[in-house]
Order: structure tokens, then sequence, then C-alpha cells
């Protein structure tokens, strides 16, 4: 059993930068793949990016290539997310969210065991 806590959400204009970590505890972080997701109102919970167990490959929704980038540091059993060029429609609850198996870059929440409570990230145009 894994627990996730995510913080560092907050409000922002757009434009500017916001770093989202993700602390996982209660078993070896580098056995997860991990991955982000994000809620707006009244719409269903949508993939952003996932990182493999060691790093090294990751996937994003196209809506957000070239501004976020996931990282983790299997040192520290944490998770990160450099959210850059932020837009008002990236405003939302981010979810993280872990998974006990090798990275497929999977973007279905059914993939994913074990989730976070969220953090709100809200961008003002």
């Amino acid at each position: 059993q894994a627990q996730l806590v995510e913080s560092g959400g907050g409000l922002v204009q757009a434009g500017g930068s916001l770093r989202l970590s993700c602390a996982v505890s209660g078993r070896t972080f580098s056995s997860y793949t991990m991955g982000w997701f994000r809620q707006a109102p009244g719409k269903e919970r949508e993939f952003v990016a996932t990182i493999s167990r060691s790093g090294g490959t990751t996937r994003y929704v196209d809506s957000v290539k070239g501004r976020f980038t996931i990282s983790r540091d299997n040192n520290k059993n944490t998770m990160y997310l450099q959210m850059n060029s932020l837009k008002p429609e990236d405003t939302a609850v981010y979810y993280c969210a872990a998974a006990p198996r090798y990275f497929t870059g999977s973007a279905s929440v059914r993939d994913y065991d074990y989730w976070g409570q969220g953090t709100q990230v809200t961008v003002s145009s």
C-alpha cells in the first residue's frame, strides 16, 4: 500500500510557472510507474504525464508537450511536475498516481492503483 501526498498548487497568472510535488511512502518508490492527472470542474479526470520507474521514459498529453516536464527523484521518494507557460485551460485539481508495474505509457486512470488527494492549480487570464 502506498500513500501519496501532492503539494505545490496555487494561483498563478497566465504565462507563469508552478512546480508540483508528489511525496510517496509505504513501499519502495522506485517500484512504481508514476503519473499526473488533472480534473477540471464538470469534466472527467484526464491524463497529463507519466514516467517510468527509472525516470528514463516519459509520455505527455499533447496539450502540455513543451510546457510541462515530469521527473522523479528515487532517492527522495518524490515525483515532480514542472509547469511553465501556464494557460487558463490548465486550471484543475492535479492528482498524482502510482502503478506497481512496468511502464506502459498508460493514460488510463484504471491502470493506476494509488492516488493522492489532489492539489488545486488555478491560472488566471
